[in-house]
Order: structure tokens, then sequence, then C-alpha cells
């Protein structure tokens, strides 16, 4: 019998895509999508110097709504970097370290006296507006999407519950806090807890794994690089030791 992993991307194309990513590298996917995205319907201003993506549905939602600007365009990583290119738009800015902090410290010398545009979801941390502001940034927020946690979701807590996990990828902070929700309705935060401590824990970025510590977790695994793919593998390769 294949271990089974947990992934909890958002449901449609992006989990089925890490389910097969999964499926590849010899293990069984356990698909939980723990994440729900619902557009405001509000779009990223076009009149500001910076302008700052953190995630792939946000591009989607830009692309959708066809938002143009002259803009020095900022990701926050790689994998919506990619995701930018993809749908047409020119990247000026990446930071080496895949995080707020490290757009933070990319952009700390540059945005004294300017406008920065951050579009995201309605999860983002403090970091990222705070930090810039400090720097002397005029810092505007725009949220797309808000994350809700959908009301099928929790397969992978019962299935931790019962012992029947051999690994687990977070991929946001959120992923973890709407787990722990689920873990609560099945059995206890205890139990599962007790029970990831016989699995591998997988992280993306330091704050999925400070969020997965502060749940108590035992974090295993945070690749080098900020993507699904980096993960999946990281994971599988620390489940078959």
């Amino acid at each position: 019998m294949k271990p089974k992993v947990a992934v909890f991307r958002p449901a449609g194309e992006r989990i089925e895509t890490a389910s097969a990513l999964l499926g590849e590298l010899g293990v069984e996917p356990v698909a939980d999508p723990m994440l729900t995205t619902e557009p405001t319907g509000a779009v990223a201003r076009t009149d500001a110097d910076y302008t700052i993506v953190t995630s792939t549905t946000g591009v989607g939602i830009l692309s959708d709504h066809d938002w143009q600007a002259e803009t020095t365009l900022c990701a926050i990583g790689s994998t919506t970097a990619d995701a930018l290119r993809e749908a047409g738009y020119a990247v000026d800015v990446v930071p080496e370290e895949f995080s707020s902090a490290g757009l933070v410290e990319q952009l700390a010398d540059e945005v004294d006296g300017k406008r920065v545009e951050i579009a995201r979801s309605d999860h983002g941390s403090e970091v990222l507006p705070d930090g810039l502001t400090d720097a002397g940034g005029y810092v505007h927020e725009t949220t797309l999407y808000r994350l809700t946690r959908p009301e099928e979701s929790g397969r992978s807590a019962r299935l931790a519950a019962d012992g029947d996990l051999a690994g687990v990828a977070f991929t946001s902070p959120l992923t973890v806090e709407f787990f722990l929700d689920a873990a609560a309705e099945t059995a206890s935060h205890e139990t599962v807890r007790a029970a990831l401590g016989e699995a591998v824990v997988g992280c993306i970025g330091e704050p999925t794994r400070e969020a997965a510590r502060e749940a108590g977790f035992d974090v295993d695994v945070v690749p080098a690089t900020a993507s699904f793919e980096a993960l999946a593998r990281d994971v599988v390769d620390a489940v078959e030791e």
C-alpha cells in the first residue's frame, strides 16, 4: 500500500495538478481543498509607483480584468513571477527570499516617498504593509479575493487522527489554521498533533513553518524553493527515507 500524503491546494485545477504530481512521485495523494477563493470584484489601482502581487490567484484576477499600469511590478516569489510573465506582464522585482520579509528587504531602500500598491487576499500578514510603511512608502492595499474554508474539507484530519497519513504538505499559514479547525471537528487538536508526530510535516516558506510550529507540529521539511513541486518532492523523499 502506498503512503498517503495530504495536499491542501484550492479546489479545481490547482489541487488536481498537485495530486497528479504526488501520484507521479509514488505516493497516494489525499486531496483535501482547505481554501476557497472568492473574488471581491476589486482590482489593483493603476497609479502606484510599485505594485506588489503575492499569489497566482491574484495574477489570474488581474489578468481577467485586463489590468494594466505603468508601475514597477513586484512578485513575492518565483511561482507568482512565472504566472505574471505567462499572463503577459513584465516582472521587475523578485526578492531573493520569497517572503513578505524578503520583499520588504528588497524594496526598503527604494520606496521612500513612493506610492506602493499591495494586491492580495484578505488574509495577508502585516509584515509587508508595515515594513514598507516604515521604509517611507505610501502604502495602499487592495483585497482582490477572500479565502474561506470549504464545508467539505477535513478528510485529511480524519485520516491523521486514525494514523493513516504519512505526510502533509502545508502551502500557507491559512492551510495550517483551517487544518486545525478540521481537526477540532474530527477528533481533537491533541489527537491530530500526536498523530502527525509520526508523519512528515512539510511547509512552503518561513511564515507557514512558523504557523505550523505555533500549532504544535514538528516541521520536517521546508524546501529551498518556494513552490509546490519542490515541497512535494522533499516531502515524498522524507516519507520514503
